[in-house]
């Protein structure tokens, strides 16, 4: 196989374009994964529409892929013919192909009762939720804040009920059914309403609305950025001494080393298992044919629902 098709960039808020692209030689360390579906992220429209890499004329986008391994580096021939779901850099051909190329520790085996396009909408917002939780010790009864209840949040919220937490979700969206099956304990709709001293909190929204938020923790506390990092501290030294904590997936491909890979596909893999085994809730994508990748785009920035394309369909 020499050649390969796909979605790629044209420029700047421009149109997609599908077209043919050549395949490279695999290194020793690949995978070659022919992709059943592809998880859409706010960072792959947000790319598409702002280019803040300089992409060339021609880039792949997508970070989110699920398929099944069809060829491998001398390194990774254990990996043939696995299902697999994968993160994918921001500067390499991504996954909006049908076939894309990944560091073999990049990817996660699929669990033969999880559905692909399930598994393909999981990467990116499971593994920054798993980056996030591991920022914040012994939360076992702790009052904790989640800000926001996008696809990580969601995870973030479940992983701390599980260890004991006290959840408070402050968001305008969720719905009192939602509490339950996300474990969450209380339902705040507006800033201006909190009155409690939290532990820890899980900010989605960005540095503005992370430092209005530090006064509402406990000294000793932590501050968990999502969306951006508050770059000098909110109080002097020596008061309150609060921890503050980013989160960033992307920047891992450039700087984490094996064993941060390693940990990290690991816990997706015990994840995973949890999902099939319905030990953690999750919405349904939304499904689109990979033909109609611009109306998933539009989608997934428009609606609540992750979305992801698919390919074809995979027994």
């Amino acid at each position: 196989m020499n050649d390969y098709q796909g979605w790629k960039f044209t420029g700047a808020g421009k149109p997609m374009e599908y077209g043919l692209f050549s395949l490279p030689a695999l290194q020793d360390d690949e995978i070659l994964v022919e992709n059943v579906a592809a998880g859409i992220n706010p960072v792959d429209w947000k790319f598409i529409k702002d280019n803040p890499l300089n992409w060339p004329e021609g880039q792949v986008p997508g970070v989110d892929g699920a398929g099944k391994v069809v060829a491998t580096g001398e390194a990774a021939t254990q990996m043939m013919n696995q299902r697999v779901a994968y993160h994918q850099s921001l500067k390499l051909p991504g996954s909006f192909a049908t076939h894309t190329i990944v560091k073999a520790n990049r990817a996660v085996t699929v669990p033969a009762a999880m559905p692909m396009t399930v598994a393909a909408s999981l990467p990116c917002p499971l593994s920054t939720a798993l980056l996030a939780f591991s920022k914040v010790p012994n939360v076992a009864h702790k009052d904790v804040l989640v800000v926001g209840m996008g696809a990580v949040s969601k995870w973030i919220t479940q992983f701390l009920h599980e260890q004991g937490a006290h959840v408070s979700v402050l968001s305008s969206s969720f719905s009192e059914e939602d509490k339950a099956v996300f474990g969450v304990d209380k339902l705040i709709h507006n800033q201006s309403a909190i009155a409690a001293k939290y532990f820890a909190i899980f900010d989605t929204k960005g540095e503005d609305n992370a430092r209005q938020l530090v006064p509402h923790l406990r000294a000793n506390g932590h501050i968990v950025c999502i969306q951006g990092r508050i770059n000098t501290p909110v109080d002097p030294q020596f008061t309150r001494a609060i921890s503050y904590h980013e989160v960033a997936l992307g920047p891992l491909h450039q700087y984490g080393d094996k064993h941060d890979w390693q940990v990290l596909m690991a816990m997706n893999a015990q994840r995973f298992n949890d999902i099939v085994t319905d030990k953690l809730a999750m919405e349904k994508p939304g499904v689109f044919p990979a033909s109609e990748l611009p109306q998933a785009l539009a989608h997934s920035e428009t609606s609540r629902q992750k979305t992801v394309i698919e390919w074809r369909r995979y027994d």
